[in-house]
């Protein structure tokens, strides 16, 4: 076994595990604090960060860690886990079981492997460099919808949605009498995992951070999508933006994008 297969191993036994913590907390009452107006955290979110931290640093000492509520560590080593352990909080804290377990591991800012865990239907996604996408150890593929208005598409809303004039609703709006549908899961994670897996045909969303997309934009990649940034430059993990689809309706997808940043 490589020493990739080795780090991916491991994230999947980590996300697995909160994972599990995060369903078996799902129904339970919750305790919810506010980062924002709409922005919220739970205990979940951080005993899940916990978790996770507890056992990459254990197996790993020497890599960096940045999540995205409170554990960080920043080493001399050209590794570091992307974590987010529970991408789509706000659906966990009101009982709706849309959410996921995210793990990525970068090498000099280059995103090499990932996992992507929904413990609600027990859905394992991982990838690594140059190795392609799998789904429960089956691979998988991005869509072959080649028609923007036979695509189904999916986005989010910013947390600043309420204050921001940018904030997706001119995109959304376009979008809506292009596209065959546009769907709103709440888990940017999930969304990117499911136009890897050919699910959704393209996605794209704002305001993002390094957590919410490392794993998820390495599924598309690998599994032949393509991935830019709205205005269609390359993607990196810093990028807050993110389009990603099939690749086959890409271009249109760039098109609608562009009448949203006119205005």
């Amino acid at each position: 076994m490589g020493r990739l297969d080795i780090y991916l191993e491991q994230a999947r036994l980590v996300a697995l595990e909160a994972g599990r913590y995060l369903l078996d907390g799902l129904s339970a009452k919750k305790k919810i604090d506010y980062k924002g107006q709409v922005d919220l955290v739970t205990a979940y979110d951080r005993k899940s960060e916990e978790i996770i931290y507890e056992k990459l640093s254990r197996a790993f000492p020497d890599h960096s860690f940045l999540a995205e509520e409170e554990l960080s560590k920043d080493t001399d080593s050209d590794y570091c886990w992307i974590v987010d352990p529970l991408d789509g909080t706000t659906n966990f804290a009101h009982g709706l079981p849309i959410f996921c377990v995210s793990i990525a591991l970068i090498l000099k800012r280059e995103i090499i492997a990932g996992v992507v865990y929904d413990p609600n239907r027990e859905e394992m996604f991982s990838a690594t460099k140059g190795k392609g996408v799998y789904l429960n150890n089956e691979p998988v593929r991005v869509s072959e919808t080649q028609e923007l208005d036979k695509s189904l598409l999916a986005t989010g809303f910013p947390y600043d949605v309420r204050v921001s004039p940018n904030n997706n609703l001119s995109h959304f709006s376009n979008f809506a009498v292009r596209a065959q549908a546009i769907r709103r899961c709440g888990s940017a994670a999930l969304d990117l995992c499911y136009v890897a897996c050919g699910r959704f045909d393209g996605f794209w969303e704002m305001k993002l951070k390094p957590w919410d997309l490392a794993a998820g934009a390495l599924m598309v990649r690998e599994a032949g999508g393509k991935i830019t940034d709205l205005c269609g430059q390359e993607f990196e993990i810093s990028s807050p933006d993110i389009v990603a689809s099939n690749g086959l309706i890409h271009h249109s997808m760039l098109e609608i994008i562009r009448l949203g940043l006119v205005k």
